[in-house]
């Protein structure tokens, strides 16, 4: 499946992420706020406090996640369509956005989860607070299930960003941010509904979360912590 290019997305007031103009390049900066760029296989873009540690960490607290569409999707999409019961309401986006929340957040809960880690709702001296966001969200052919809906056809299912941000829960240190592009779906000329939609992107969600816990016990496992 190719990447998906790095494409600009809006600060998102709830993660209080400030995003550097220069992330969105070819070429990320070697630095973000007090992080320091380090390569990774997981990621369009990594970076740790130089010298963290994350051994202590066993247990993972998850903020809510936000989610943000393309800039100007529904207006694209809408744009795009013939038939004014073929567009996309306000509220049609609204629900899709709160779907794709409560999905990540279930599969990123169950795959800490199963790897081994506890999730709380609570700071601790071993818990990890993760602060997630889905942007740049685009759906290239959502299925409104409409009556005499015409049949769409679409490549893919469309791509989006994860922006995950570690913290320590209790003194609220950042620890690190990644940053990851991806599309998802490339199938060839595939019929589009919710069904496949949806399947396409919690395989997506669940590439995230795999590759994240792989990223963390790799941290975990680093001696000393990296500088």
């Amino acid at each position: 499946m190719p990447r998906a290019p790095m494409v600009t997305f809006a600060f998102l007031a709830g993660l209080a992420l400030s995003v550097p103009t220069s992330l969105h390049a070819a070429t990320p900066p070697p630095t973000w706020d007090d992080l320091v760029q380090v390569k990774s296989k997981r990621a369009d873009a990594v970076y740790l406090l130089p010298g963290a540690d994350f051994k202590p960490y066993t247990k993972i607290m998850l903020d809510p996640t936000e989610v943000a569409f393309r800039k100007n999707w529904l207006r694209d999409y809408n744009n795009s369509r013939t038939s004014l019961g073929s567009r996309i309401s306000d509220s049609e986006a609204q629900e899709m956005m709160k779907k794709v929340q409560t999905g990540f957040e279930e599969i990123f809960i169950k795959a800490y989860q199963d790897a081994g880690y506890q999730v709380v709702k609570s700071p601790g001296p071993d818990v990890l607070r993760l602060r997630t966001a889905i942007v740049n969200l685009d759906v290239a052919a959502p299925d409104r299930m409409t009556a005499g809906r015409s049949r769409t056809y679409s490549r893919e299912a469309g791509q989006a960003t994860l922006v995950l941000e570690a913290r320590d829960s209790v003194t609220g240190a950042v620890l690190g941010r990644a940053v990851d592009a991806q599309s998802t779906g490339d199938t060839g000329a595939l019929i589009r509904n919710r069904v496949t939609n949806t399947a396409d992107f919690q395989r997506l969600f669940k590439s995230w979360a795999t590759g994240s816990i792989k990223g963390l016990n790799a941290l975990k496992e680093q001696t000393p912590p990296p500088k």
